[in-house]
């Protein structure tokens, strides 16, 4: 069983200036979530979306990221037990993503 989560970044960069910082900062991002610094990490853009998983500790986190106009949209799937962290791992991801987006 998997508990979704979904975050959701509003900016005013663009479509373009928010990916480009996206694809440049995408590691960043992964260290928030379990094993995004020591796990196994595959990636790939299709247009505005990147797809995505971090295995690590016989588990895998998938998700996807959606470059829009004015926001950006996290939908991350943990597996099992990670679940449990799903409330704190929302607002640590929602506080990468708007670094992210607001540096200059």
């Amino acid at each position: 069983m998997t508990t979704p989560i979904t975050v959701d970044i509003p900016h005013q960069l663009g479509r373009a200036e928010a990916h480009r910082r996206i694809e440049d900062g995408f590691a960043k991002v992964l260290q928030q979530l379990p094993g995004g610094g020591a796990g196994h990490v595959t990636e790939s853009w299709d247009g505005d979306r990147l797809a995505f998983s971090v295995s690590a500790l016989g588990q895998t986190v998938r998700g996807v990221i959606d470059v829009l106009d004015n926001t950006v949209r996290m939908e991350i799937e943990l597996p099992g037990f990670l679940g449990a962290i799903a409330n704190g791992l929302k607002g640590r991801l929602q506080k990468a993503g708007q670094l992210l987006l607001t540096r200059k």
